[in-house]
């Protein structure tokens, strides 16, 4: 019912309808009678919120198991190789509203107020002038209120949220936290205990965002500015096979740049393809010292279409001697450097310019090498990345806004996953569907049986086996099937 409701982007209420009176989805779902019983909705929603108590006690999502573990079966049984892969990501807001900062100051203490206010800890002026300063929303204070009147609200909430705070210090209330963490991230106190609201440009961007997910954080990425999540999708794209198959999906905080993905994403998808995974295609924004080392030590060959920074007016070259060259492109010359061994042992190569002394470590080197290896790389070996767009553009298809219908980072990568086990299934209803794929698929399978049942003994097959080949032969798809099987007729002879 899950995957169904992402599959086609339904309401709550959609799925339940669809389930209870559409005969193709009762069908789909194993419901073959009409008195066969449906899952409530309690049962529905309880299902879920025991998946994502499991996720945060244990720390493993059961969703992402599942979707290993088909897709790892998928993969073999339809030989989705995975030598070759590709990965992209996305920006994604959380299902909460824009909050200004007072805005959420606000809120977020509203919301401990209302679970508090009964408590009989807070005296009555402490009571009573909150009260008064939370009757209204903060959409609203903003609105019909001045800028100075914002500030002198924003400094008294700070003020009481402090006084507030160590009445209640022994509380595991979920909002006491969030308004714990808040008053930490938007405020500091001085040594005469005055409490000051922070300057905007101390206030990281993982910082809450609003009371309703505290999990999402704050990124502004190409004048994308998000509230949410990143989600990193990792394919195969083998030039040999019709079929591609999402391998992995991540999500973590919007904060987290694409650096983080890759490393962690593709010991992932190794798990899940078949051969082991030899040339991998990205951006440049996956581009970082580390990365390239681990997948020198991983022996992957790491294709990335170009990397963050301006061309650099310097080119640098090893010379047969082993010796240092660095050329510049402006003056068309070639400049005289000294080495010079700096901290922690590091080489660094100095030349005089127009304006003084210019610097470069073997960053500056590695990254100039690289550039030139993206340069010569043939366009059809960069261009293997492209469809990796049109994933990400299907994973979101339901939510043109880039916003979704949920919150917190668990029930994300629920969602994530759901939708890419659609996906995948799409593109394997489609791959056996197709006329000439399903008869090369399915000779291949029958091939298979065929040999194992000769090498058990079975002589009579080879006559049968002979008459396969000339009818297979006819289709220019098997083609590359038969350099794996040519031993066949030898075996057969023999026997």
């Amino acid at each position: 019912m899950m995957v169904l409701k992402e599959a086609e982007g339904l309401s709550d209420q959609k799925i339940f309808e669809n389930c209870r009176f559409n005969m193709l989805v009762r069908s789909a779902l194993g419901l073959h009678n009409a008195d066969d019983a449906l899952p409530t909705e309690s049962t529905y929603y309880l299902f879920r919120k025991r998946i994502v108590e499991y996720a945060k006690e244990k720390g493993e999502n059961l969703f992402e198991t599942a979707f290993t573990q088909i897709t790892k079966d998928q993969c073999k049984e339809f030989e989705v190789s995975g030598k070759r892969i590709r990965m992209d990501s996305k920006l994604l807001g959380s299902n909460i509203a824009w909050l200004s900062r007072y805005e959420l100051i606000h809120e977020t203490l509203r919301l401990f107020f209302n679970k508090i206010k009964k408590s009989g800890k807070l005296d009555n002026e402490t009571e009573s002038r909150l009260s008064e300063l939370l009757k209204l929303e903060g959409n609203k204070v903003v609105y019909t209120c001045s800028g100075d009147e914002v500030k002198s609200r924003l400094q008294e909430l700070g003020v009481l949220i402090y006084n507030i705070l160590p009445l209640f210090s022994s509380s595991t209330d979920i909002h006491y936290q969030t308004l714990k963490r808040v008053f930490v991230e938007q405020y500091k106190v001085e040594e005469q205990k005055m409490v000051i609201a922070r300057e905007k440009e101390e206030i990281s961007a993982k910082s809450v965002q609003s009371p309703h997910d505290t999990d999402c954080h704050y990124r502004n990425k190409d004048d994308q500015k998000v509230k949410g999540y990143s989600i990193n999708i990792t394919e195969s794209c083998d030039n040999d096979s019709p079929l591609n198959l999402i391998g992995h999906v991540d999500v973590k905080k919007a904060s987290a740049s694409d650096v983080d993905f890759l490393t962690d994403n593709i010991d992932k998808a190794q798990e899940v393809f078949c051969d082991k995974i030899k040339d991998a295609h990205a951006d440049g924004a996956y581009h970082s010292p580390d990365n390239q080392q681990y997948c020198k030590d991983n022996e992957i060959n790491l294709y990335l279409h170009a990397i963050q920074g301006a061309k650099s007016r310097y080119q640098f070259n090893i010379l047969e001697n082993g010796e240092l060259s660095i050329f510049d492109t402006i003056n068309n010359e070639i400049a005289e450097y000294k080495m010079i061994t700096g901290k922690n042992n590091a080489n660094k190569w100095r030349i005089k310019t127009e304006k003084g002394y210019r610097y470069f470590t073997q960053k500056d080197i590695d990254g100039y090498q690289l550039r030139k290896q993206i340069d010569e790389t043939p366009i059809e070996t960069l261009q293997m990345r492209n469809n990796v767009e049109a994933t990400v553009f299907q994973m979101g298809y339901h939510y043109p806004n880039a916003k979704t219908r949920y919150r917190g980072e668990i029930k994300h990568q629920m969602w994530a996953n759901i939708r890419c086990l659609w996906v995948n299934f799409v593109r394997i209803l489609k791959f056996v569907k197709n006329p000439c794929l399903k008869t090369a698929f399915l000779g291949l399978f029958a091939i298979k049986l065929l040999f194992l049942e000769i090498l058990q003994g079975c002589n009579e097959l080879k006559f049968k086996v002979k008459s396969l080949f000339i009818n297979l032969k006819s289709n220019p798809f098997l083609n590359r099937y038969f350099q794996t099987i040519r031993q066949i007729p030898e075996i057969l002879n023999s026997q």
